[in-house]
Order: C-alpha cells, then sequence, then structure tokens
C-alpha cells in the first residue's frame, strides 16, 4: 500500500519536543481550513502545540496518532492538534479548537 502522504507538498515541518519530525501538508491544511474555518489564522498556534504542548495523549481511536493539546488562555480553550506516526515521521491529520482535554 502506497502511503499517499508522502508524495504531497508540505507547507511546514517542525520537530516537537521530543524530537520527532511532524509535517503539515497542503491537503491535511485544506481540511482544516475547510472543516474548522475558526483555525485557518491560526497556523502559527498549531506549530506551537506541536513544539511546545500542554499535553501529549494517545488517540482514543488509533495506535498510531497522538494528540497534542496547547492551552490558549485568551479564550480559555485548547488547540489540539491530531498526529499520524509512519515511518519515524509526524503527519498532521486534523487541527481544531475544543474546550475538553480527552484522555484514553
Amino acid at each position: 500500500m502506497i502511503d499517499l502522504y508522502l508524495y504531497v507538498d508540505v507547507i511546514f515541518e517542525v520537530v516537537d519536543k521530543d524530537g520527532r519530525k511532524i509535517k503539515m501538508t497542503r491537503e491535511r491544511w485544506s481540511h482544516i481550513a475547510i472543516n474548522h474555518p475558526d483555525m485557518v489564522n491560526k497556523i502559527e498556534e498549531i506549530k506551537s502545540a506541536l513544539i511546545k504542548p500542554t499535553l501529549i495523549v494517545p488517540n482514543k481511536y488509533s495506535d498510531d496518532k497522538r494528540n497534542y493539546y496547547k492551552y490558549q488562555k485568551p479564550t480559555s480553550d485548547y488547540i489540539l492538534v491530531i498526529v499520524k506516526y509512519l515511518n519515524q515521521e509526524g503527519y498532521v491529520v486534523s487541527a481544531f479548537s475544543t474546550s475538553k482535554l480527552v484522555k484514553r
């Protein structure tokens, strides 16, 4: 099976607090912008959630995904960035605002 994440344009790449590379693809950014329009102007906040998260927890539905939470003081909520790991690299799946932490 060919993984399409490996063959698309990358908008940004960061290294998370544990030293893992995480990429945001153009296709995923389009998904976020369309489905979560409040995130359109928050690309730097998404990067910050990956670099200096408040909390990282395993994803409730998939063992190869992690949820990166970053508390946003002005709005008293969190930015949640979901990352899928493939071949030791992470790829942003989605990002949105949430008022609660979901731990596994």
